[in-house]
């Protein structure tokens, strides 16, 4: 079975919406917070993405034709899986729309075959796989703002009882990097 990663760009406070301009893509980028992008981009196969997200990726991405990143190629040759029920042209190359329940496409999806899908942006569909237990891995970007107010990466209410840390780093630019892992209610009953 795939694994399937929820990465995300977060305030110290939690929050993922981003109501202020403390996440800017095209800003020049940490050559070490590249590095672990491109390192996360070679495990993937597949992008997972709520139509707003994959609109506003769209209407960017591929017109940075002079990307020094990667980032722009990556996501143009990735597979884009996009969750929406009014799209029916994505209008990008290896792009399927996901119709029906989006918990029931994402569990078929990762009964296939192949490498991570990535999950990032996407907010309600985010919280939407959280909620469903599906999510394996959450990899977090955390910038040195408090913005305050937005919606935040978990629902409200939900509880992971234990999260177990599988990475952690800091880089110049003061944006820190930690990737945890869900601990299995029955692994957390075999723990003496």
């Amino acid at each position: 079975m795939r694994t399937l990663v929820i990465t995300q760009n977060i305030t110290l406070d939690g929050a993922i919406e981003m109501l202020d301009d403390w996440f800017d893509p095209s800003g020049e980028p940490d050559p070490d917070y590249l590095d672990l992008t491109h390192q996360q981009d070679r495990e993937a196969d597949a992008c997972l993405l709520g139509r707003q997200t994959f609109e506003d990726f769209r209407g960017y991405w591929p017109l940075q034709t002079h990307d020094a990143t990667g980032i722009a190629d990556y996501l143009d040759r990735v597979q884009k899986y996009v969750v929406s029920s009014t799209t029916t042209d994505p209008q990008w190359r290896n792009s399927t729309i996901l119709t029906g329940d989006p918990v029931e496409q994402v569990r078929a999806l990762k009964d296939r075959p192949g490498k991570d899908i990535v999950c990032t942006g996407s907010i309600t569909l985010t919280h939407a796989l959280i909620t469903a237990g599906l999510v394996d891995e959450y990899r977090l970007f955390t910038h040195p703002t408090v913005q305050g107010r937005g919606r935040r990466l978990f629902p409200d209410g939900h509880v992971i009882p234990e999260l177990r840390l599988l990475d952690a780093r800091s880089f110049g630019s003061g944006v820190t990097y930690a990737a945890y892992r869900p601990v299995p209610a029955r692994a957390r009953e075999e723990t003496p």
